[in-house]
């Protein structure tokens, strides 16, 4: 996780909601601002580079959603309906 400055953290949340307003986005929307912002890190300056750099980025991304988010929703789901694994 890039733990950025917390005021890093107001100026970028702010700025989103601001662009895209409340975070409520169907997936679809969320696919098309997320690849906005990709399209935008690489247009001007396309290099395998930046390309590896921004899918580092997003993989980050998805582990670190899967490993603070998911994994303790699944232990909740596990405690209240019983581990499949038994």
């Amino acid at each position: 996780m890039p733990y950025i400055t917390p005021q890093e953290r107001e100026w970028i949340y702010q700025m989103l909601l601001n662009f895209w307003g409340k975070y409520n986005l169907t997936p679809g929307q969320l696919n098309y601002m997320i690849t906005s912002i990709l399209i935008d890190q690489y247009k001007e300056n396309e290099s395998y580079t930046k390309f590896n750099e921004l899918i580092g980025v997003l993989e980050c991304v998805k582990q670190e959603l899967y490993r603070r988010v998911v994994i303790p929703y699944e232990d909740r789901k596990k405690e209240q309906n019983g581990d499949v694994y038994e």
